[in-house]
């Protein structure tokens, strides 16, 4: 009888077929499958931010100490009203202001050794300072081989051709307030029908006095006036007798004079005793003559003198009228161009610092993001506290770091109720006012 057929190779083939089948729809449920969804990218973590510190370089001793005192001041009334009333820069977790103040002293290598404390010290990100131009180029060199931002209220036009990465100036340069001084003048004369057609300048020899003046010589030329001569004398200088002497033998219709302080007060006083009235006397730059300290210095001798401003302390803005204010209940005087460069140059950093928070929340005080967020800054009255206290209500940067909008007021001394008061005459006047022109004496 014939043996049944063995089953084993058939349950062997069963199971390879099965086998294969279970693989193949294995594989086939599991590409079947939808994708993962990759899981998102972190978001950065904004880094934790208690304080930001700002280094403040001014000129505490010596013969610009005046200006010097009045910025600080400014500073921390700013500062207060940004932790207190705007609860600190926003972006960065409300971080607060804080500034730490070295003296300038009185040389340009004072002046480098105080940004440089302030940099190895105290690691500031940023520096405001340092007033004086020759100071402030000293004090550039270490800000940008440290990659500090510089914020400056030294107003020569040359800082800005350095081929600094991190310096900004939202203030007018220098030539900007010899070319207004003139502009005025002539808008003046056109207005009241009278002849101008010789003219003096006079400055102090600094780089700043130099470059205010040759802003006004070139506009002089502009209009067609003879610049009969063009004077300069040591910013220290302690009698100005000769130098009024030669202005009245030349007997010019104007004198366009670029002052400091002491030297201002000089020559006003020496002007007034030497009986010197010609149609008109403008400054230009710095605080010299219409200033409250000039006049207190210098009491009538400065009377209807005018000078430029890089600020406008009569603006009618909100903001504007809240420093103003602010600044006279702490300080008993009116802020002039030092502390006015304060305020706009302080509310634009703590703006940037607000867009740096922003652009970029994980490392905002890295001074490449820093010197974007400045660069990336277009500020008017509508969006800005930085716009409403600037003479043109506009602040946007160069790629030099110059503001592309920088503008400058006119202030004159008047006799207002009886007392000596700087006001606001050009462009806009302040309400209620008007220039006076020429010199009632005249």
């Amino acid at each position: 009888m014939a043996s049944k057929p063995s089953r084993t190779p058939l349950i062997i083939a069963i199971v390879v077929i099965v086998a294969i089948v279970a693989a193949a729809l294995g594989y086939y449920i599991y590409t079947s499958k939808p994708a993962a969804t990759p899981s998102p990218s972190p978001t950065p973590t904004k880094v934790k931010i208690e304080k930001v510190v700002i280094g403040v370089v001014q000129p505490l001793t010596g013969p610009y100490a005046i200006f010097g005192r009045e910025a600080v001041d400014a500073a921390r009334l700013v500062v207060d009203m940004i932790n207190n009333e705007l609860g600190g820069v926003r972006s960065l977790g409300g971080a607060k202001l804080d500034i730490v103040v070295e003296d300038a002293g009185t040389s340009p290598e004072s002046a480098r050794l105080a940004a440089e404390k302030l940099i190895s010290q105290y690691h500031v990100p940023i520096i405001y300072g340092a007033y004086i131009s020759r100071f402030t180029m000293a004090m550039g060199t270490v800000t940008e081989q440290n990659k500090v931002i510089l914020v400056t209220d030294a107003l020569v036009d040359d800082l800005a051709n350095q081929g600094w990465m991190y310096f900004f100036r939202v203030a007018p340069r220098a030539s900007a307030h010899g070319v207004s001084a003139v502009d005025f003048v002539m808008d003046m004369a056109k207005k009241h029908n009278v002849t101008i057609r010789t003219a003096v300048i006079i400055n102090e020899d600094s780089v700043f006095g130099t470059t205010v003046s040759n802003g006004a010589h070139l506009q002089l030329v502009k209009y067609g006036v003879e610049v009969s001569s063009h004077i300069t004398y040591p910013y220290d200088i302690t009698d100005m007798s000769p130098i009024i002497d030669q202005i009245k033998r030349l007997n010019p219709d104007i004198v366009i004079a670029v002052p400091y302080f002491s030297d201002g007060v000089l020559f006003a006083k020496t002007a007034k005793a030497a009986g010197l009235n010609p149609k008109f006397i403008a400054g230009a730059g710095a605080c010299g003559f219409t200033d409250p300290d000039s006049i207190k210095a210098a009491g009538d001798a400065v009377l209807y003198y005018t000078n430029t401003y890089s600020y406008n302390p009569a603006k009618p803005t909100e903001w504007n009228k809240k420093l103003v204010s602010e600044f006279m209940r702490r300080y008993g005087k009116m802020p002039t161009e030092a502390a006015g460069e304060v305020f706009y140059s302080f509310f634009t950093t703590y703006e940037a610092l607000e867009k740096a928070g922003q652009m970029f929340p994980d490392d905002p005080l890295n001074p490449d993001h820093l010197r974007q967020a400045f660069l990336s800054l277009d500020l008017n009255e509508s969006n800005s506290i930085a716009a409403q206290l600037y003479p043109t209500g506009r602040i946007k940067f160069a790629p030099n770091g110059e503001n592309l909008y920088a503008g400058t007021a006119i202030l004159q001394v008047q006799l207002i109720n009886g007392t000596l008061t700087p006001v606001v005459v050009w462009p806009q006047p302040q309400e209620g006012v008007q220039p006076v022109f020429p010199r009632p004496s005249s």
